[in-house]
């Protein structure tokens, strides 16, 4: 597993179940993508499952990768991937998420990806989130993940507090992985307080307004919500 992918390399892979689950979320969420779109794509296990369905279904779609390992996959099923310098909005991103929450509040970030994930769900028309029934929880719980700049590291821990560095390699954008573990009691508060700090790059919380789709399958049922 490499750093850029959404999945994170600490859990196992996911059962059968929760991978045919996975699938079904995947084909409602690309079934939304029209046709000469341009479409923002996730990483790690979400990107195994979208892309092949996208590939099948249309090839001429202009695509921006969140990882390295998704742009080498999409370019291999002949899917057209730009480096995300060339255009400044995407009509639809697709990518999966750690925990959802009944109000939309996502995390992200088990891979270390959360930042270039952001950036693509912000600039994405309609950002769609994909994910088993296990992702769905009734509260967030930590781990937070956390990209961080290496320079002053020490005195941006010295501010921080009850985070814990990964050991992992660094991102691919250079910043230092590490997880927030501390209580979770308002995660608009909690986001809050974490941009704040000096040398926070990003964090894996998601508000709900970056979100216009969700898809969790459950089954042989994948509900759609819009937070």
């Amino acid at each position: 597993m490499t750093p850029d992918s959404e999945s994170d390399p600490r859990k196992p892979p996911p059962s059968a179940e929760m991978a045919a689950e996975m699938e079904a979320a995947a084909a409602a969420a690309v079934d939304l993508i029209e046709p000469g779109a341009v479409v923002g794509l996730g990483t790690g296990r979400t990107a195994g499952h979208v892309l092949p369905l996208l590939a099948a279904r249309d090839r001429s779609h202009t695509c921006v990768a969140t990882s390295m390992a998704t742009a080498q996959a999409a370019a291999e099923l002949g899917l057209k991937i730009v480096p995300f310098t060339e255009i400044d909005r995407l009509d639809i991103a697709i990518d999966g998420a750690d925990q959802i929450a009944p109000d939309g509040w996502l995390i992200k970030g088990g891979g270390g990806a959360q930042t270039r994930e952001r950036i693509v769900a912000a600039a994405a028309d309609r950002f769609v989130v994909i994910a088993a029934s296990d992702k769905a929880v009734e509260r967030l719980a930590p781990p937070i993940p956390l990209e961080l700049l290496a320079y002053g590291l020490k005195a941006t821990l010295r501010e921080l507090e009850c985070v814990q560095l990964r050991d992992a390699p660094i991102s691919p954008d250079g910043g230092v992985l590490a997880d927030y573990v501390g209580p979770l009691d308002d995660p608009g508060a909690l986001a809050a307080s974490l941009y704040a700090a000096p040398g926070v790059i990003s964090h894996g919380l998601f508000e709900p307004a970056l979100v216009h789709d969700i898809f969790i399958a459950r089954g042989g049922e994948v509900k759609h919500t819009q937070p």
